[in-house]
């Protein structure tokens, strides 16, 4: 029972990471599985996504003035 669950868990981070990359978000599995354990555990996804955004803002940002 528990080997079928992991299987689904890695067959959905899976199907998630590749939307994420045809999407271009740049977050690789690590990143990816912690976004998921956050929503699972009530954390809201468009929080998450607005902290990415501001995150990548500051790395461009950074890129840009060195």
């Amino acid at each position: 029972m528990e080997s079928s669950r992991n299987t689904e868990v890695k067959e959905t981070i899976d199907l998630l990471l590749e939307m994420a990359s045809l999407l271009n978000t740049g977050l690789d599995r690590e990143t990816l599985g912690l976004c998921v354990s956050l929503c699972e555990r009530g954390v809201n996804p468009e929080a998450l996504a607005d902290l990415r955004k501001q995150e990548l803002s500051a790395t461009e940002s950074n890129i840009r003035h060195n």
